[in-house]
């Protein structure tokens, strides 16, 4: 029993440690995950980040016990059920997401396990003889018999998902031998300093912030000058409409400013503006007369 309080205080203290030493932490489910997998992902972040593993109310546990210190912590605790872990880092967070997901192993289907994803039996010659027809034609998988062996005449799904997977169509997998699911980690949330977020957000470019912003700040504008309610955005535009009403405005009537009096004159004389016309310089002069010459 003493062992036992010696390692939990251990693990608090080595918890409390990676809380002060790191400033974003990965909740990261673990399902079907393999003990092999876990040392790939551990060697893959070593010099990034910590795995880190526990019973999930040994971690509750120890969180509480220093949430008064670091209270931004126990916005963690609602994702602390399943099977998880944490992964601690002050690393890319792109990065380190990308590389827990990189380790993905195959994995047969196995009669209770959920299908993860949409299982497919492809068209093509499968080498088995012709006895086990039937064995397909339970499963609804289209055959016929190639040279003595069966053919599958047409890709077929057997398994959608979330389906839990049944004796037999766990035995046509292995039969055929395909591996159809692949395990690997899942990044479930991400805390990074103070704030938490679903790791989908990491998956988001330059590109297209850039590109939502320019969007956003172009209905910002739009709306702004239809509503003539003024913006940050379009408050050049404002004014140049601004100037151009005032403009017109002057041309309409006697009122005139300095913007427009010069152009009332043109509007008004213009005669005395053309007998001031610049004259041809003396290379047009010459580039004219050769014309004519010629």
């Amino acid at each position: 029993m003493g062992a036992t309080k010696e390692k939990k205080a251990e693990y608090f203290l080595r918890l409390k440690q990676y809380v002060q030493d790191f400033k974003s932490v990965f909740v990261v489910g673990i399902d079907n995950v393999s003990s092999q997998q876990m040392h790939e992902v551990r060697k893959a972040l070593r010099g990034e980040a910590v795995v880190v593993m526990g019973k999930n109310t040994m971690i509750r546990r120890a969180l509480r016990n220093f949430v008064n210190e670091f209270p931004d912590y126990e916005k963690l605790m609602p994702y602390i059920r399943g099977n998880v872990g944490f992964i601690f880092t002050n690393g890319d967070l792109k990065h380190i997401k990308e590389v827990v997901l990189a380790n993905q192993v195959a994995a047969p289907a196995r009669p209770g396990a959920i299908a993860p994803c949409d299982v497919y039996v492809p068209a093509g010659n499968t080498g088995m003889e012709p006895g086990k027809t039937s064995f397909f034609q339970a499963l609804g998988v289209p055959t016929k018999i190639a040279r003595g062996t069966i053919e599958i005449t047409s890709d077929v799904k057997i398994l959608d998902k979330d389906q839990k997977v049944g004796p037999s169509e766990a035995q046509l997998l292995n039969m055929l031998k395909i591996s159809p699911f692949t395990f690997a980690m899942s990044v479930i949330e991400v805390y990074d300093d103070g704030d938490i977020f679903p790791s989908s957000l990491l998956d988001i470019t330059d590109d297209e912030l850039v590109a939502d912003f320019t969007e956003a700040v172009s209905n910002i504008t739009k709306i702004s000058l239809a509503s003539g309610y003024p913006t940050v955005s379009a408050v050049s535009t404002h004014i140049i409409n601004a100037y151009q009403d005032i403009v017109n405005l002057s041309l309409g009537s006697d009122y005139t400013f300095e913007g427009t009096e010069e152009l009332k004159d043109r509007l008004e004389h213009p005669e005395k503006y053309a007998a001031a016309a610049p004259a041809p310089s003396e290379e047009k002069k010459e580039d004219q007369e050769e014309e004519k010459e010629g």
